[in-house]
């Protein structure tokens, strides 16, 4: 055996490389070295003749991590790694799909249906059974078939308690056969298919569990139901399951990830002693230990504590804002300053919660002019809905513009069909006309359309920008079609309706700053924002991205923003069972991405919905040991920060950024009293029943007629006196 392979490991980690050909669960904490560990077990087995390289299943969640995991193997040694077998999920149940093909009732030459893919060859069927997809969205539809094989069931034994579950499991059942008939397979059904191969030919799966004696498998606590069971199907009663993951990072359970797997794979396998990573080669003391305090309050966890043989290093620096803006100014103030130290800005990056944060972020970074990138995700102005609901104003505001009619005459779905739009792109180009002109003159579902474009710009007419946008997020459709969404896709559908709420912010903040209400202005200036500092690959940018997009990475500085309750933890946690501990698991994963330096930021105030909303800080920071925090913010005691949320007349950074006055009520607290009429564009008449505040944070309690009692900052609401 090469002795190197062992030098310069830990005693945890030379334990772990070293175990004899026994099952074992390696506890393995953020920051531990635990690709190091799995890869040198590999080679480990290998150079000491444990197994051939034949004889190994390692299994990776990406394809990023299968290549790396290749790398460092070819580096560690001198052998052809040809017959090792070494993927993810899908790919390794593809290969032996196709080593299978007949055994497993496949064609030789089977495809694989992406998700889009799927989706396409649901709504064929489904159409062909007659099956109403407004009652039946073929979304929910795909997710609904997703899950169920997720969980390893087939639509015969899918629990139907109601005609529409019935309904439901009747088109997975035909989509199955529709499938069969096409020779064609998705994502999930790889997976089913291939465990339901070997569950059900003995000799086959004898085969398997003959020939590969050690099972590793990288990042457990994030495999599902049917993964796990796949994995017991071929390691057997015989051979070694290597399982490499941490509970505290388990963020995926929205995917299927179930972290329970950690503790039945050590009650199925009769693991005697876990071994726990817990030297950490990547961040400073103070972080570590932030993190080991935080995730001490979930329950029911193996448990572990990071630590460092590096210094305490920094506290954590807070920062309260005033406004989700200001917040936004603080975070470009000190990236300045980082980069004036010598800091690259490849080596920040700024986390968030939720992807429409982003927004403020953006606008922030490109008026200062620094390059940045959206990693694991697009920037605001290029995201799908995004682009819809500009392509609904576009339209509006000049007809003439037949990119933005093709991206919306049937999105939302309005039944217009792609023959429909060839005849409407003949007759324009028949007439040298322009596809509205085209439209106009078509009848059925597309005069429809013209109406409804008709009816959106004669409604918006007289309604200021903000109020423009919101009227078209409605009466388009668009929101309805995101809040229909249900099953797998209702996440992502939640995420897209935050971003069309803020696009709503976007507007308002526009008319602020630049004193423009003018759509066309607005249009310009979202044109202009996507195409701005677009950094290339080589380019020294920052980092933008969610938290969960951020797992895996780190960074020698990092901030988390945007830490208010309902924001961070998320609303939506409250409603799930076990959601806060996951929400807590996430914010664990944010710390442990600093290496050096960590900010933890919120706001008093933040714009939802074109209006201003008051919020109180995470419950997080609570869980922080004060002594590990270094308050930016000294004037705010902490007690006031986590008690209630009222706003000061004294910011340091409001003071520092003023906001300009709008002239209609902005920052003229002072006009209005308590019993006071007053009337608003879109709530209508209504009386002043409280004030607070001053300055920027001004805001009144009105109660409408029609809208009943809300609360609106003087400085967006233009209210007028009755």
């Amino acid at each position: 055996m090469n002795s190197s392979l062992l030098s310069g490991l830990n005693p945890e980690q030379r334990l772990a490389v070293t175990l004899p050909a026994q099952s074992a669960l390696i506890l393995a904490g953020a920051g531990s070295g635990k690709t190091r560990v799995l890869t040198t077990r590999i080679a480990y087995l290998i150079s000491t003749g444990a197994v051939s390289p034949h004889g190994i299943l390692a299994v990776t969640f990406t394809n990023k991590a299968a290549k790396e995991m290749v790398t460092r193997l070819t580096a560690m040694l001198p052998i052809n790694m040809r017959g090792m077998w070494i993927g993810t999920f899908h790919g390794l149940c593809n290969r032996m799909l196709r080593a299978h093909h007949r055994e497993a009732n496949l064609p030789q030459t089977f495809q694989i249906l992406d998700s889009g893919d799927q989706l396409s060859a649901i709504k064929r069927l489904m159409k062909a059974m007659n099956v109403d997809d407004e009652k039946f969205p073929p979304r929910e539809v795909q997710s609904f078939i997703s899950s169920s094989k997720e969980q390893g069931l087939r639509a015969s034994e899918v629990e139907a308690y109601d005609p529409y579950t019935r309904r439901k499991v009747e088109i997975f059942a035909e989509y199955d056969t529709q499938c069969q008939r096409e020779g064609v397979v998705d994502f999930s059904e790889l997976l089913l298919r291939c465990y339901e191969l070997l569950s059900r030919n003995a000799a086959l799966r004898e085969h398997y569990q003959e020939r590969f004696k050690h099972i590793l498998v990288d990042e457990f606590q994030d495999t599902n139901k049917l993964q796990y069971q796949w994995l017991k199907l071929l390691a057997g009663s015989n051979n070694a399951l290597f399982a490499v993951g941490d509970d505290d990072q388990s963020i995926y359970a929205f995917r299927g990830a179930n972290v329970g797997n950690m503790q039945a794979l050590a009650r199925d396998f009769h693991v005697e002693n876990v071994i726990k990573l817990e030297q950490n080669y990547r961040s400073h003391g103070n972080i570590l230990e932030a993190a080991n305090v935080l995730i001490s309050n979930n329950r029911n966890r193996l448990g572990k504590n990071l630590w460092t043989s590096e210094n305490g290093g920094e506290q954590l620096r807070v920062y309260e804002a005033a406004t989700d803006v200001d917040e936004a100014a603080f975070i470009v103030d000190e990236i300045k300053q980082l980069k004036s130290e010598g800091i690259n800005l490849r080596e920040i990056a700024l986390l968030y919660r939720s992807n429409a944060q982003s927004r403020v972020l953006e606008h922030a970074l490109v008026s200062a002019g620094l390059s940045y990138r959206v990693y694991g995700g697009l920037r605001f102005f290029e995201r799908q809905e995004i682009k819809h609901a500009l392509a609904y104003l576009r339209l509006m505001e000049n007809t003439d513009d037949d990119n933005a009619l093709l991206r919306i005459i049937n999105f939302p779905t309005r039944g217009i069909g792609a023959r429909s739009i060839e005849q409407l792109q003949e007759a324009a180009k028949m007439n040298s006309t322009t596809l509205w002109d085209a439209a106009a003159r078509a009848g059925g579902k597309v005069s429809a359309f013209v109406a409804l474009i008709e009816s959106l710009r004669g409604a918006t007419r007289e309604l200021p920008l903000p109020e423009i946008m919101e009227h078209v997020l409605h009466h388009s459709g668009l929101a309805a079609h995101y809040q229909s969404e249900t099953g797998v896709k209702k996440r992502e559908a939640e995420e897209r309706l935050e971003n069309l709420n803020e696009l709503v912010n976007a507007a308002t903040l526009f008319v602020h700053e630049n004193e423009d209400d003018s759509l066309t202005s607005f249009l310009t200036h979202a044109s202009l924002e996507a195409g701005e500092h677009q950094a290339g690959d080589q380019d020294d940018a920052l980092h933008l991205m969610t938290v969960h997009s951020a797992k895996g990475l780190e960074f020698h500085t990092v901030f988390i923003t945007g830490l208010e309750e309902g924001l961070f933890p998320h609303q939506n946690s409250q409603r799930e069972d076990g959601g806060l501990d996951e929400e807590r698991r996430l914010m664990y994963v944010a710390i442990t991405r600093a290496r050096r330096r960590l900010y933890l930021s919120f706001a008093q105030s933040r714009m939802l919905h074109g209006q201003v909303s008051y919020g109180m800080a995470s419950s997080f920071l609570r869980e922080l040991p004060e002594g590990l925090l270094h308050w930016l913010t000294p004037r705010f005691s902490a007690r006031k920060t986590f008690d209630s949320f009222v706003p000061s007349p004294t910011l340091s950074r409001a003071d520092a950024h003023p906001s300009p006055a709008s002239g209609r009520g902005a920052g003229g607290e002072g006009l209005w009293r308590i019993g006071q009429r007053v009337f608003h564009q879109k709530f209508g008449e209504g009386v002043i029943t409280g004030v607070e505040g001053s300055g920027a944070d001004a805001r009144v309690q009105v109660n409408f007629k029609r809208a009943g009692s809300k609360w609106l900052a003087l400085e967006y609401a233009k209210l007028t006196a009755v």
